[in-house]
């Protein structure tokens, strides 16, 4: 159970007596009637808003979370946008809801808090990162919830050919390399991306070219020679099929990036009962299952909705 969780509950459990005590000081002789059931019912249905990014990993984990909700009576609406600040600025707020990863959430908060250039979080351990950055979490009004053992960190690749004739397979064996970076709108300074590269590894990156995170564009980016070096994650299902290969974070410059349920704080103390409709989702969840339904999203082709139903069924989650 997590620092966050066990408060949330905490406070729950608080919030739950003194609703008690409320309903007995105005309800009288009427409570003993209703003594079979003096505790109020959890607040479940109703719109509920999901933004993600739209990389097919999290537009994947948008679909689970949309049709687990709606399959236990919540209205949801779906916003797939191209980085993460694009949602954040509504979240909480307009957006009730996020798929996220670990080290990604904190650190974000932990830059808009701190500045760019924080010290930024990166112990390699999903639930210490998150109980690491509970101040930030809730000073934003944001409750993760438990985490899943599944993590899919960043990671930057190059053809397979150029690796060979180079003799790379270490992000080190760039370093002093002048190269174009194909990547997601927000790489540009971030420390788990181009500012990791240049600072940490010291890589002349001449260019970012905002292309996508492990999107077709960045794959064929490199592939053209347009960009030396593309980003995409450690659950991509794509490369081994187009040539490509991930060069080893041997400086272990990225931090932990376990999936994790963001929750608006608020949202989630009028409905408790998203935290037992999503979090065993988490616990089903492991690395090995997530690349594989990568892989039938980037390479069979499959529908992204179709892949997500089929998970959740053979799981009996829905």
């Amino acid at each position: 159970m997590t620092l966050r969780r066990s408060l949330r509950r905490t406070s729950a459990s608080v919030l739950a007596v003194g609703a008690l005590l409320l309903a007995s000081a105005c309800a009288g002789d009427d409570l003993a009637s209703d003594s079979g059931d003096d505790t109020p019912a959890a607040s479940s249905g109703g719109p509920v808003t999901i933004a993600s990014q739209s990389f097919p990993e999290a537009a994947l984990m948008a679909s689970m979370y949309e049709l687990l909700l709606a399959d236990a009576g919540y209205d949801p609406t779906v916003k797939l946008v191209d980085a993460r600040d694009a949602y954040m600025k509504d979240f909480p707020g307009a957006v009730d809801v996020v798929p996220e990863y670990v080290g990604g959430i904190v650190n974000f908060l932990n830059s808009i808090e701190n500045g760019d250039d924080a010290e930024p979080f990166e112990t390699g351990d999903g639930q210490q990162l998150a109980e690491d950055g509970a101040d930030l979490l809730d000073a934003a009004g944001i409750t993760l919830l438990e985490v899943s053992e599944a993590t899919d960190t960043n990671a930057f690749f190059v053809t397979q050919e150029r690796a060979e004739e180079e003799g790379w397979s270490t992000l080190s064996d760039l370093e002093g390399e002048s190269m174009v970076l194909a990547a997601a709108p927000d790489c540009e300074g971030r420390l788990d991306c181009e500012g990791g590269l240049s600072d940490a590894y010291g890589i002349d990156i001449t260019k970012v070219l905002p292309l996508g995170y492990a999107s077709d564009q960045t794959y064929q980016s490199v592939l053209d020679g347009e960009s030396d070096l593309g980003e995409t994650s450690t659950t991509d299902g794509t490369l081994d099929s187009l040539g490509l290969v991930v060069l080893e974070d041997d400086q272990q410059i990225q931090p932990a990036q376990n999936l994790v349920p963001a929750v608006s704080t608020e949202f989630l103390d009028e409905h408790p009962d998203l935290a037992d409709l999503l979090e065993p989702l988490m616990a089903a969840l492991t690395t090995e299952k997530l690349t594989e339904l990568n892989g039938r999203i980037t390479v069979d082709r499959e529908k992204t909705e179709d892949v997500a139903r089929d998970f959740l069924e053979s799981e009996g989650l829905l």
